[in-house]
């Protein structure tokens, strides 16, 4: 106990080492938000889920009748809700914001009545949708990461259910891919999650037995997949990438044969560095999720353990620090970090409604 209590404290100084490095040295600030019109029973509420250099945050509420739609927040906290044209009405239906990028362009995907579509959504709040060729009726296209120059990764639902994975030029090319090994049967194929500003691409297949892998795509379109070491091999266990840098330095996540989750930091090299922040349990389905990662190397992610989910910064010595957002009943999730080390998510509050958050350093 006595040791690990050391090893604790020492990955702390070194996270405060580093943040002093980088003249972070004041206390952390939250602001907590709410989009105007977000519903207020249990389970509604505003979702967080990214934020660009400038401070800017995308994502998207519940409505009280259950209806998505879309939002940004600018720094100096103003929210504009947005609907993307045909997004539909109904319950759990509508606008969800992914990604945003440094010009403020918003990249996600609406619901309606039948399918998903993808949508960028320009910084002046013009609305673009589109779908990707192949998708089809009651699917559809899924837009999930924009970058610097306006491209788009994402994937899409074929006629058998198959997905396969997309770029999406900012003049509206598309380029389809599928990762080597991705499984054709209903439900299987390749799930890009992120894009960096030098076109290069992340994310996950999944096999025909049901096994997740990532891969990273380069620029060229030459795909290298990957299992972090650790990785359970059994049907709904695997590897994840979430995340990728403008190094080329990818975080994510994988589950292990007992169905615990470990964050994990692949170096453009392909060294694979997995971590598990502070109180992670150790059941299955509980551990550590790395869901971002900025250019100096910080990551951001969730720990869960039992009924808790906790927020972590792990700075890019390696020291982690864990937080919930004042308010939060033992819920924080923390989505993404900027170059700042700005950190955007969302809490649940004792009334079970969630609310959007800023940690600044």
């Amino acid at each position: 106990m006595r040791k690990a209590t050391v090893i604790a404290a020492a990955a702390i100084c070194l996270l405060l080492v580093n943040e002093q490095a980088r003249g972070q040295t004041t206390k952390p600030t939250y602001v907590e938000f709410d989009a105007p019109g977000a519903g207020t029973a249990p389970g509604l509420g505003t979702f967080a889920t990214a934020i660009n250099t400038a401070g800017t945050i995308t994502g998207d509420y519940l409505d009280a009748s259950t209806v998505f739609h879309g939002f940004v927040r600018a720094s100096s906290g103003t929210i504009t809700s947005f609907d993307a044209p045909g997004a539909g009405t109904g319950s759990y239906q509508g606008t969800v914001g992914n990604s945003i990028n440094t010009a403020g362009a918003v990249a996600g995907t609406y619901f309606d009545a039948s399918q998903s579509h993808g949508f960028v959504r320009a910084a002046g709040g013009t609305i673009t949708t589109f779908d990707a060729p192949g998708a089809t009726s009651g699917q559809g296209t899924f837009a999930a990461s924009i970058n610097r120059a306006g491209a788009i990764a994402g994937y899409y639902y074929n006629a058998r259910n198959v997905i396969h994975g997309y770029v999406r030029s900012a003049g509206g090319h598309f380029a389809i891919f599928d990762a080597p090994g991705a499984g054709t049967g209903a439900g299987q194929g390749t799930e890009p999650s992120t894009i960096n500003t030098a076109g290069v691409v992340a994310g996950w297949y999944e096999d025909a037995g049901g096994v997740f892998h990532g891969f990273v795509r380069a620029a060229t379109g030459v795909i290298t997949t990957f299992d972090a070491p650790g990785a359970g091999t059994a049907a709904g266990q695997g590897t994840f990438a979430l995340s990728i840098n403008t190094a080329d330095v990818i975080a994510g996540t994988y589950s292990d044969a007992a169905n615990i989750s470990h964050g994990y930091t692949r170096a453009a090299s392909g060294v694979i560095t997995s971590f598990d922040a502070p109180g992670a349990g150790t059941g299955a389905y509980q551990g550590t999720t790395a869901s971002s990662i900025n250019a100096a190397g910080d990551v951001s992610g969730t720990l869960v353990a039992g009924f808790v989910n906790k927020a972590f910064l792990r700075a890019s010595g390696g020291g982690i620090i864990t937080f919930q957002a004042p308010g939060s009943l033992n819920y924080t999730t923390a989505t993404a970090i900027n170059a700042a080390g700005d950190i955007a998510g969302f809490y649940l509050d004792a009334n079970s409604v969630d609310h959007g958050f800023l940690r600044t350093p």
